[in-house]
């Protein structure tokens, strides 16, 4: 099986490329020093929970065990490729089982940067394919990407580790392998964000800075600067992908095509039965449920992923791959945060319609190891997606709206809030967290505070008090329910911040002037980003948008 499988990845043949370190750590006194947080799979061997475990003796409870204070006992293994499901975990401590004082060592920052390999390790880059912006793109494959091996920890969990822009690989074409500063940042930046919003993610466990000189043409126009590198070490439950899959179906390799599958099967879903003769069909019935779910979640906090291609949706459902994303600022259902995307295939309103489409690809894929009767199942379960996807965004924003129970209606009062919302331009995050914070007399009397400048906005709509009246009346049927406890619940899934493109846009010209202080704060307040935060009301991360960062443009350039 191992063996097998290893035909999906091709091997280097030389270490990686070694960037010039120009800065790292592992606090926040440094960009690589912001610790990430679960998202880390991978299987190396640890501690063995034995009675015999000498120098790093666990006792009766493993999470009082010490931490590692270096890692030469830190071995990566190549064997399996794929991880179990994590918990929201810290990740140096209770993911790496690591000591902070490891990150400052010479042996983390050569990990961590790709001048070294652990013991165990075996450097591969993944073969896929996929559909870009809905065109079959052939043979694609981790380009920049180097997968380092799978961790197991002390708690038996497995995270895959995987560096990315630490060179070329087989699968860069005409690439150079390489990262810049900006779109690293983003990444570290926004894969804390999802984590903690309760979003399926990877993550990013730490970013080095490097002095290498990187071109690129950010925005396609011939204009081709000069940029800094960097390195990000990532980590995720599972790196496969829909392309996976399909890259395999479209060349005819069925026996790895089914081989891949059940040991997906095998190791990430195991409610599926790998001798059963529908496991297909339910190893499917599963990723489109959990599809409808993330995108669900996405526009429940107004993400857009900005490139959804079949190359970038993970069979696990989490989210991957983070290149010009968004979080939308004014409601708008037309939102597009990449500026490659001309057609705007990928805006935000479209992200579900593109869930499905990436969804049938990936029945294609299935199809030829089906037969008929499976594949007529597995067409009826994608023909559910849709009811699946608009029920769990329909739980998502009544709870945003704090309303309990079902009533005729709900839909209605949820649509004509977004209209209202969109003809103001009102902003989406805010105004759904001042809804959170304002009292039910403050409502009534149609005399919205200056603080709640989101809902003033709406509030000059000529539809605002009719909105109003439907929704005082609807709170009232709330069984069992206060305003505070309204107000409570509202708080714990309405954020008071996310990673507005203007915030993460601060930080890179920031951390392009080696200043990285705002990284790091924004790391901290997006860890807890239903808290409010002094430091983070004063950089205004509560408040409209800037006026300088009205026309700011993010692509697929990284």
């Amino acid at each position: 099986m191992t063996q097998r499988i290893g035909l999906l990845f091709c091997c280097l043949t030389r270490g990686l490329p070694c960037p010039p370190l120009f800065l790292l750590g592992v606090t926040c006194h440094a960009v690589v020093g912001c610790s990430l947080l679960p998202g880390l799979e991978g299987s190396a061997r640890l501690w063995r929970l034995s009675s015999n475990v000498s120098h790093y003796e666990l006792g009766s409870c493993e999470t009082e065990a010490k931490l590692a204070l270096s890692l030469d006992f830190w071995t990566l293994s190549s064997e399996n490729l794929i991880v179990k499901i994590l918990k929201d975990r810290e990740v140096l401590e209770d993911i790496l089982d690591l000591d902070l004082s490891v990150s400052e060592t010479d042996d983390f920052i050569q990990l961590v940067s790709g001048e070294k390999i652990v013991s165990g390790s075996i450097p591969l880059a993944h073969r896929y394919g996929g559909h870009q912006f809905g065109i079959w793109a052939g043979q694609l494959g981790d380009g920049r990407a180097h997968f380092l091996g799978i961790y197991m920890n002390r708690q038996g969990e497995k995270w895959e580790l995987q560096l990315k822009g630490s060179g070329k690989t087989p699968y860069s074409r005409n690439g150079d392998g390489r990262a810049v500063l900006r779109s690293s940042v983003r990444e570290f930046l926004c894969s804390e964000a999802m984590h903690s919003l309760g979003i399926p993610t990877s993550r990013a466990a730490s970013l080095v800075v490097s002095d290498d000189e990187v071109w690129r043409d950010q925005f396609y126009n011939g204009n081709v600067v000069k940029e800094r590198g960097a390195v990000v070490l990532r980590v995720a439950k599972s790196w496969f992908r829909i392309g996976s899959l399909e890259i395999l179906a479209h060349y005819g390799e069925l026996d790895l095509l089914r081989t891949l599958l059940d040991f997906i099967i095998r190791e990430h879903f195991p409610s599926v039965k790998v001798t059963e003769p529908n496991r297909y069909v339910d190893f499917f019935s599963i990723v489109v449920s959990k599809t409808a779910q993330l995108i669900a979640l996405w526009m429940s906090v107004g993400f857009a992923h900005g490139v959804c291609n079949t190359d970038n949706f993970s069979l696990l459902s989490i989210t991957i791959d983070y290149g010009p994303f968004g979080f939308m600022e004014a409601y708008n259902p037309d939102f597009v945060p990449n500026t490659s995307d001309d057609e705007r295939r990928y805006k935000i309103g479209n992200q579900a319609n593109v869930g499905m489409f990436n969804l049938n690809k990936l029945l294609q894929a299935l199809n030829p190891l089906l037969d008929p009767r499976q594949k007529q199942l597995a067409a009826q379960i994608l023909e559910g997606y849709p009811v699946l996807y608009y029920t769990r965004f329909r739980d998502l924003f009544k709870a945003k709206l704090g309303l309990l129970g079902e009533r005729k209606g709900d839909d209605d009062l949820i649509a004509f809030l977004l209209h209202l919302m969109e003809k103001t331009e009102a902003d989406f995050t805010m105004t759904f967290r001042q809804l959170s914070e304002i009292t039910q007399s403050q409502l009534e009397e149609l005399n919205i505070p200056q603080q709640f400048w989101a809902l003033k906005m709406i509030s000059e709509h000529k539809l605002f008090p009719a909105w109003v009246s439907q929704y005082l009346l609807r709170l009232k049927s709330n069984m069992n329910d206060s305003d505070s406890e309204r107000r409570k619940r509202m708080t714990t899934v309405n954020p008071r911040y996310v990673l507005k493109n203007w915030m993460a846009e601060s930080a890179v010209r920031k951390a392009e002037r080696n200043d990285f202080s705002e990284v790091c704060l924004l790391q901290h307040v997006l860890q807890h980003p239903f808290q409010k935060h002094s430091a983070a009301e004063k950089a205004g991360y509560s408040s409209p948008t800037p006026s300088w960062a009205k026309d700011l443009r993010v692509s697929c350039s990284s």
